[in-house]
């Protein structure tokens, strides 16, 4: 008797901030923070195909298994992180990511493009905030949301146009 296989191909960016998004570990860490959580995602039984962010915001996608919740995933990456950064001091602080995420799904054919963004955030960010990148992915993928929900976004440190 023969048993049938799940096959799947989902491909997800996942978008989170830190605590009130204070650039709480510096770049000489963020590459071996990096490390971690593409240790944590390859454990789940997930592909990581991107990982890089700001100080204050982390962008990863992934070949995602649906085997884990996302929510699950998510939050083991999160929590798992939070002790890693704490626990070896590489954060300012007591580190800590702000509740909630995003997460945008992709069709193959736009991997290339997504990880080229993601890989790319430096330059994305010279010109855009955060808050003005993260509204345009919810809109660009027609998310309902509630502007008093979204990340908590610092007013010292206001969006190029000056809404922030």
């Amino acid at each position: 008797m023969n048993m049938a296989n799940t096959y799947t191909q989902i491909y997800i960016q996942i978008v989170f901030a830190t605590s009130e998004r204070v650039a709480s570990v510096p770049e000489r860490h963020t590459d071996r923070v990096y490390r971690y959580i593409t240790g944590i995602v390859q454990e789940s039984g997930h592909k990581l195909i991107a990982i890089n962010g700001m100080p204050d915001h982390v962008h990863v996608l992934i070949g995602y298994n649906p085997s884990q919740s996302l929510s699950d995933l998510v939050r083991d990456v999160k929590c798992d992180s939070t002790k890693f950064i704490n626990d070896n001091r590489l954060g300012i602080g007591r580190f800590a990511w702000q509740e909630g995420y995003g997460a945008f799904s992709y069709a193959r054919s736009q991997l290339d493009a997504v990880a080229k963004y993601i890989m790319n955030q430096r330059d994305h960010h010279r010109v855009r905030s955060f808050r003005d990148e993260y509204v345009e992915m919810l809109r660009k993928f027609d998310v309902a949301f509630d502007d008093r929900y979204l990340f908590k976004w610092r007013d010292s440190c206001p969006a190029p146009d000056g809404a922030d």
